[in-house]
């Protein structure tokens, strides 16, 4: 009787899991400008808006924070887009913006180099998506 409840209770539970994660990915592929991801350090989100009105938008948004650019720069041709600059704290922050069709595009913001600040990452993400 253990058994077959103990059971029972396992493929609830394995149940309940595996429509959380096809809701999440449908609903990761549904949305036009879901919500962002902490990966690797790094918070990323996808935006309906071309590669160049995103990194108008992250040039835009780093004043606000008292940043200013160190380096901006296209990395792989006219793909990727590439800025760079200090917090007051000397951390760095890099965004990156990477076209994936004429009016989509992903965003990667990490603050800090080998310990990430994801409340900090957050921050300017946000600050970049409301520009949009």
């Amino acid at each position: 009787m253990f058994k077959k409840l103990a059971a029972f209770l396992f493929l609830i539970v394995l149940l309940v899991n595996i429509c959380g994660c096809v809701a999440l990915v449908a609903g990761g592929a549904a949305g036009g400008a879901g919500t962002a991801v902490w990966l690797s350090g790094k918070l990323t989100q996808y935006v309906n808006a071309s590669l160049e009105q995103a990194t108008q938008a992250a040039k835009d948004s780093l004043p606000s924070f008292g940043l200013k650019i160190v380096m901006k720069e296209a990395a792989s041709g006219p793909a990727v887009a590439q800025i760079r600059s200090r917090d007051v704290g000397g951390e760095k922050v890099y965004i990156d913006i990477h076209k994936i069709t004429g009016t989509r595009s992903r965003i990667e913001v990490r603050v800090g180099t080998i310990i990430s600040n994801r409340p900090a990452a957050d921050r300017i993400l946000k600050s970049i998506t409301d520009r949009l």
